[in-house]
């Protein structure tokens, strides 16, 4: 894995496999127990779910992490913390996102929500974007703090090591 210098507002790792993908999502759980907003872009296959699933996994979330595709929204729960995992691949238009009653959730809540950008304007803005990019095995990372809360999010994975 090259992880390249970690600015206040990104942290870049290129060429990386499944495995250094999960351990920063790990690291990054340590950071977002009072919940937040995440977005996960990039293609099919990028690994926005095994990040997801490593992230979700770690805060203990104490049920088997299943995909969003079908369902659009899964809800777990992480001690206090609520959990809302999205995958809006299936949304045509963000309206349809409005059924999902998202403004009903209560605070704290932490939002792990793939293809964010087929709903812009019905979901909650991101703290942090953590876009992936793949080719064959390897995948490349970027995670760009986008409030205060993501970067304090970005200062405690660059202390995780």
């Amino acid at each position: 894995m090259r992880a390249l210098p970690m600015s206040e507002r990104a942290f870049v790792a290129e060429r990386i496999d499944e495995t250094a993908l999960t351990a920063i999502a790990k690291k990054l759980a340590g950071a977002v127990g009072e919940g937040g907003v995440i977005h996960l872009v990039g293609p099919l296959g990028a690994g926005k779910t095994t990040f997801a699933r490593a992230l979700l996994t770690t805060l203990g979330v104490g049920s088997r992490v299943k995909s969003p595709t079908y369902s659009l929204i899964e809800s777990y729960t992480a001690g206090l913390l609520g959990v809302q995992h999205l995958d809006l691949y299936r949304i045509a238009d963000a309206e349809e996102v409005e059924w999902l009653g998202l403004r009903d959730f209560a605070e704290p809540q932490l939002w792990l929500i793939e293809w964010p950008e087929r709903a812009q304007g019905a979901i909650p803005t991101a703290d942090m974007v953590v876009s992936l990019s793949h080719a064959g095995m390897v995948r490349d990372a970027r995670l760009d703090a986008l409030t205060p809360r993501g970067s304090a999010w970005l200062e405690s994975l660059a202390s995780a090591g």
